[in-house]
């Protein structure tokens, strides 16, 4: 990176040195190739990822890596409703969050009462048996498409807290015993589709994002208080885009891919860094970082951009490295494995992949039957396969390479929108109305 590039926004970026310590590291892809993570290691462009106990569990949305990369073994690739079922159990409420992992305890969020009611859910790891559940002080509801629901935000943990993200219904803390350690109101918010967008734990503090019509924001807040530490405006009217942390070079820069354009953010200040245009009009698949580039999807079936991070104001014509016009992901993720960008267009139900340098294209192939928004679930990656699973519980699985290679499709039989969890050679998959353990029972 030279130096003017950076400009007068380096003054303001968080040094890496500080979130270091505060348990928190930038790492690759620990299953990738290693010729392939050798490559990505010079960039100076990761991700912020989980350090320490959290890196051996499931902490936050796309686990310890933040983009959905699984490490260990003993993962089963194959499955139905009844093979490979280590244990089944029915989820009181209704909401698509992914389920959170930490030592014994497996956390997700709940509605009840078309979302006028909003929890944090324990359950036991090794049997599913529910350990409680801590309801946030009651509230008006805001509105929120069919499919979205009341509980799409997953929540995070450091393993002495669990945070969530709850709407109208504010930001809750509660300890592992399930007590209330803090709660802050938020709101309320009429937000188109209602709200989705999933808090980023980044040391001692709390990373949100609420892009809304009527006064959209990005905000910390202090972890063990709840004190918001800054606010900062966004322009965006509509969104469901989760923040990432990444590291450039000897800082750190928080990255939100929204409406229209993608931005990046000082964590310590909330000053906005930089920005490149071409986003869509409605955004929801989180960013994926890797050989020095930052990918971002947006729309329905809209672009994919590659950025190169850095600089100071509108990058847009310095910064963007490639894009693809269409075919990208409306809402699930993008996947990043060795040397190629994976992703599925949920509105035809095509998978894509694309040289993640070049932008080159390289394959693209069916998976199932093409249906309107028929992926929700972000896909997983390990020991060289991708897991990508539809609205209808089935689980693709294949073979990660050059050329499309389909080698199973897993059939769990249960509608599933969530992200799947994966700590200890199992899968933890929400259902519509269960959570279900695929592995070794």
């Amino acid at each position: 990176m030279r130096d003017n590039e950076r400009g007068q926004g380096n003054r303001m970026r968080a040094p890496i040195g500080i979130l270091l310590a505060s348990g928190l590291a930038a790492v690759g892809p620990v299953e990738a190739a290693p010729d392939a993570a050798a490559e990505q290691a010079p960039s100076g462009v990761e991700m912020v990822a989980s350090e320490g106990e959290g890196a051996g569990y499931w902490p936050r949305w796309r686990g310890p890596s933040g983009q959905g990369w699984v490490t260990g073994g003993g993962y089963p690739t194959s499955w139905s409703g009844t093979e490979n079922v280590a244990w089944k159990v029915p989820l009181p409420g209704a909401g698509n969050s992914s389920p959170v992992v930490w030592g014994d305890r497996i956390f997700l969020t709940t509605a009840y009462d078309d979302g006028a009611r909003r929890s944090v859910l324990a359950l036991r790891r090794s049997d599913g048996k529910r350990l409680w559940e801590t309801f946030a002080p009651p509230t008006e509801p805001e509105g929120a498409h069919p499919k979205n629901g009341h509980a799409s935000s997953t929540p995070t943990t450091d393993g002495e807290r669990v945070y969530a993200y709850l709407g109208n219904h504010g930001l809750l803390a509660v300890d592992m015993a399930g007590e209330t350690v803090w709660h802050r109101p938020l709101g309320p918010f009429r937000a188109f589709h209602g709200t989705a967008s999933s808090p980023l734990l980044l040391g001692d503090r709390l990373i949100l994002v609420q892009d809304w019509g009527g006064g959209a924001f990005i905000a910390a807040y202090d972890k063990k208080t709840g004190r918001e530490l800054w606010n900062t405006p966004r322009t965006a009217r509509v969104g469901w885009n989760s923040p990432a942390a990444i590291r450039v070079g000897d800082w750190v820069e928080i990255i939100v891919s929204g409406m229209q354009q993608v931005q990046a953010y000082d964590p310590e200040t909330g000053k906005e860094l930089w920005r490149a245009r071409g986003n869509t009009f409605e955004t929801i698949p989180s960013p994926v970082v890797g050989h020095g580039l930052i990918f971002c999807s947006s729309g329905r079936g809209g672009p994919t951009l590659a950025i190169r991070p850095g600089g100071s104001g509108d990058v847009t014509d310095s910064h963007i490295v490639w894009q693809a016009p269409k075919g990208s992901p409306f809402v699930p993720s993008p996947v990043l494995w060795g040397d190629q960008l994976y992703m599925v267009n949920d509105m035809t139900a095509i998978a894509t992949s694309y040289d993640a340098r070049s932008g080159e294209l390289l394959w693209q192939g069916r998976l199932g039957t093409a249906r309107r928004e028929g992926f929700s679930a972000s896909p997983v990656a390990f020991d060289g396969k991708l897991f990508f699973t539809n609205d209808e519980g089935d689980t693709f699985v294949l073979e990660a390479g050059r050329e499309f290679e389909l080698l199973r499709v897993n059939r769990l039989g249960e509608r599933v929108l969530a992200s799947p969890a994966l700590v200890d050679g199992r899968w933890y998959f929400r259902t519509e109305r269960h959570l279900v353990a695929i592995g070794t029972p």
